[in-house]
């Protein structure tokens, strides 16, 4: 019987274009615009190309000359021109390139190999993890996501933005948000005064909306959610821990084509202007790019979990968890409800970070505004924790005892802002309808009239 006989596979790499970037890079200084935003020194697997391109950079960071004279002192500055292969490696490199036309093609080249090594190195390390585990099952399943994520978004690294490269196009840009008509740059609500006030939901933004019950949060946060499918094609995930699937579809549809709420969890629809309200409704939630998870009582890894998932197949724009003292910590019960809590919401806005995306979690209040009376605190979240500093804004819907004002009248209040003003806006809550209004007219212009 035959003995196989064991190979040794090497990492994946390309020589050869590791060879062409330097080459390159030494016979015209220009060509580091085109790769260095792309390739760091650590990206090249020869470590004699580490040094070289690691020279290079230092004297395109000094301003100085680069060409094979300047980085054969600058190796030797550093004590590696040995380890790099001296003068004639330096001049075979120059002589095996005849141009630097092509040096951003043999660049992503070398980037793809570097990543495929980093998939191989976490994949051995989370086999080495799995058999001989340090964590807990959930923490270690987030750590290997997380690993792998990072590899994915620097798979897909972003350009340096150059500034007079970039300065045409935010001139542009610019001119175009004087225009009356311009849209905002971030997820609008669909509630101008509150768009007004916040320039939509900023990426990267974690966004607290606290109130009290039966105040209209849910009913807020999915109008905000319905606008930003239907009237801005935004892919908008929601995680709902305290309704279920059908009863956020439920909502959707009464607000979306304002037939009551009372009638479509009944089946009692039977007018025909119901029934075509209805089937415009399907028609536009049927276009609307929205998911639910209606998980009960998911944990904070959970939650990052499904939202990476989302994010890397479907795009994600914005998130809204419904709501924040329903998620379940990692630490579990041996910490009080403020460092649940706190724990929570930090874990929250490293999430609206690593995605870019604005997350906007419900919160509820404390019991104390009620005996106290007048508009909610930041203070008033409730196990507030470090929520407060945590969030970049924080809204809270409140409904006046003011009997000079119509019962339906929800101001929201925008109490803290981090990056621009605070303020206050009033909204038509409309109960029987699941959804917010502007006081001049509908918040939507699919809306169709009331119907009853």
């Amino acid at each position: 019987m035959a003995v196989k006989k064991n190979t040794i596979k090497l990492p994946p790499q390309n020589i050869e274009a590791e060879q062409s970037v330097l080459g390159a890079l030494v016979i015209d200084a220009n060509a580091l615009l085109k790769v260095v935003d792309v390739l760091k020194a650590e990206d090249f697997y020869k470590p004699e190309h580490q040094k070289i391109y690691a020279a290079v950079v230092d004297l395109f960071e000094a301003h100085k000359p680069i060409d094979i004279l300047s980085v054969t002192n600058r190796l030797k500055e550093k004590d590696t021109y040995g380890a790099a292969g001296g003068s004639s490696y330096l001049a075979q490199l120059v002589e095996s390139v005849p141009t630097a036309a092509h040096v951003a093609h043999y660049a992503q080249i070398v980037r793809e190999k570097r990543v495929l090594r980093d998939l191989i190195t976490a994949s051995s390390e989370i086999t080495d993890s799995a058999f001989s585990p340090t964590e807990d099952m959930e923490q270690m399943l987030d750590t290997v996501e997380q690993r792998i994520f990072s590899i994915s978004q620097r798979s897909s690294q972003k350009k340096l933005g150059y500034l007079p490269d970039r300065l045409p196009e935010y001139i542009e840009e610019f001119e175009k948000r004087q225009s009356p008509d311009a849209q905002l740059r971030g997820v609008q609500t669909g509630f101008g005064k509150l768009d007004n006030l916040l320039l939509g939901l900023q990426p990267s933004d974690f966004i607290v909306l606290g109130a009290r019950p039966s105040v209209g949060k849910t009913s807020f946060a999915l109008d905000v959610a319905r606008h930003a499918a239907i009237k801005s094609g935004k892919t908008v995930g929601i995680f709902s821990l305290e309704m279920s699937e059908g009863q956020i579809f439920d909502r959707l549809v009464a607000a979306e084509s304002h037939v009551p709420l009372w009638r479509i969890r009944a089946g009692r629809v039977k007018e025909d202007a119901h029934f075509r309200f209805l089937q415009e409704t399907f028609d536009r939630l049927s276009r609307a790019t929205i998911y639910i998870d209606d998980t009960a009582a998911p944990n904070v890894m959970q939650i990052r979990s499904m939202a990476r998932r989302l994010q890397i197949e479907h795009g994600l724009d914005f998130l809204i968890i419904d709501y924040l003292q329903l998620i379940t910590p990692r630490e579990g019960r041996e910490m009080s409800m403020v460092q649940q809590v706190t724990e929570i919401s930090r874990n929250l806005k490293s999430l609206a970070r690593e995605l870019n995306v604005p997350v906007l979690a419900l919160s509820q209040l404390s019991r104390g505004i009620e005996q106290r009376g007048g508009s909610p605190k930041l203070s008033d979240l409730r196990e507030s924790g470090s929520i407060e500093q945590d969030a970049d804004v924080v809204l809270f819907l409140h409904k006046e005892a003011d009997p000079t004002k119509q019962e339906n009248i929800v101001q929201i209040i925008v109490a803290k802002h981090r990056n621009g003003a605070t303020g206050v806006a009033e909204l038509v809550f409309e109960q029987d309808y699941a959804t917010f209004l502007n006081p001049s007219g509908p918040g939507y212009e699919s809306q169709a009239a009331p119907l009853t």
